[in-house]
């Protein structure tokens, strides 16, 4: 009888440690992924980084577009008055 008893015990302990081994098994199923995309994506920042300063670069003189858009305004504006003057 201490015998079954024993092994009731037993059969709880040996439960919880294959219910924990699994949830641990999961959790490194689940993990492995992740941190396997982090390091392609902690891999490929530098080329991201140096592609996104070249756009910027490549793109800083459009900020002065809307200026050449006012001179262009005022040159044709004053092409205008110049052609109605000469009658044209």
């Amino acid at each position: 009888m201490t015998q079954s008893l024993a092994d009731g015990s037993l059969f709880g302990w040996n439960l919880g440690l294959i219910i924990g081994i699994v949830v641990v098994l999961v959790v490194v199923a689940l993990v492995t992924p992740i941190l396997v995309l982090a390091n392609r994506i902690g891999k490929q920042a530098p080329r991201i980084d140096a592609a996104l300063q070249k756009a910027r670069a490549n793109t800083a003189p459009l900020a002065a577009l809307s200026d050449t858009i006012k001179y262009a305004d005022t040159i044709v504006a004053g092409l205008r008055r110049g052609r109605t003057r000469l009658g044209g």
